[in-house]
C-alpha cells in the first residue's frame, strides 16, 4: 500500500487543528504555515473533511475551521476516508470481482494483501485524535524477530568475553 500525500496532509492537518484550536476557529492559512502544506491542497482537503462531518468551517473575521467530533472520537480512518483516500493493498481493483491476473484471476498472494489491507484498516479504526495528541501510538514493545532478542545479546556477549 502505498499512501498518498492526501491521507497523510488530511492527518498532519486533523492534529495541528486539534493541537491549536482550543474552542477557536483555526485558519488554514497557520495550519498551512506550520505543518508546511500547500494552502490551496489543504483547501481541497478540507473541503472533503467538512463533507465527511468532521470539521466545521466558520465564516468572517477570525473565521476558520473547528473539530467537528470530540478527540476520542475522531479515528484515523475516519480522516483518510474522507480525503477518499484508498486502503487496498492489492493490485486488484476495489470495485471489481475480478483478480488482478490478465485473465482475470488473482495472484497467488491476493489473500495475504487483503488481509494486510485489512489490518491496516483495523489499526487505524483503532487510533484516536485523541491518542495522537496524548502520544499513546509509540510503540512500547520492541518487534518480535522470532527470537529472544535478550537471549541473542547474552549470548554474543558471553562469546565476546572469551
Amino acid at each position: 500500500m502505498k499512501m498518498t500525500t492526501k491521507g497523510r496532509y488530511a492527518v498532519m492537518a486533523m492534529a495541528d487543528l486539534a493541537k491549536y484550536s482550543d474552542n477557536r476557529p483555526v485558519s488554514l492559512a497557520d495550519i498551512a504555515s506550520r505543518q508546511e502544506i500547500s494552502l490551496s491542497y489543504l483547501e481541497q482537503l478540507f473541503a472533503r473533511l467538512r463533507r465527511g462531518g468532521l470539521v466545521k468551517s466558520v465564516r468572517g473575521p477570525g473565521g476558520g475551521y473547528l473539530l467537528a467530533r470530540a478527540l476520542e472520537e475522531t479515528r484515523i480512518s475516519d480522516i483518510i476516508f474522507a480525503v477518499d483516500e484508498p486502503l487496498s493493498v492489492t493490485r486488484c481493483k476495489s470495485d471489481s470481482p475480478n483478480g488482478c491476473m490478465s485473465d482475470g484471476t488473482r495472484c497467488l498472494t491476493h489473500d495475504l494483501w487483503d488481509e494486510l489491507g485489512h489490518q491496516i484498516q483495523l489499526y487505524l479504526s483503532s487510533v484516536s485524535l485523541e491518542d495522537i495528541m496524548e502520544r499513546r501510538v509509540r510503540r512500547s514493545a520492541p518487534i518480535d524477530v522470532g527470537y529472544d532478542a535478550g537471549q541473542q545479546k547474552k549470548e554474543h556477549a558471553f562469546d565476546v568475553a572469551d
